[in-house]
């Protein structure tokens, strides 16, 4: 089994208790126009996604997915301590290279990218 598929879901579940409320709100109509959303995490010992719904609802899950928004491209070791920390300061030193692949992966990575630690 996946070692990321948990962090991916406990990072995803924060994700969706900040996002699900705005859906209701004005910004909701903003925040809809970005999803879905699917991002590709790969990494030398696995690849893993999670999944944005259009109702800001998250899954996680192994291997990768046709047609991401975004792929984040690191070792295992730092992708795992960013996802479960979102702390830079908690991340070993390295590259971790962030890629958009679609214009609403370009926003969601400004707004997602904190949120989940890369």
């Amino acid at each position: 089994m996946s070692c990321l598929v948990p962090a991916l879901r406990t990072a995803g579940a924060e994700v969706e208790r900040q996002l699900v409320p705005t859906m209701r709100g004005f910004a909701g109509a903003i925040v809809r126009s970005y999803l879905p959303q699917r991002w590709v995490f790969v990494t030398e010992r696995e690849t893993a996604n999670l999944t944005v719904d259009a109702a800001g609802h998250c899954t996680a899950s192994e291997g990768p997915l046709e047609g991401p928004d975004v792929t984040v491209s690191t070792t295992h070791d730092r992708l795992r301590a960013a996802l479960l920390s979102r702390d830079p300061a908690r991340v070993p030193p390295g590259p971790m290279e962030v890629t958009a692949h679609s214009a609403k992966g370009r926003a969601a990575v400004a707004l997602l990218r904190r949120r989940l630690g890369v």
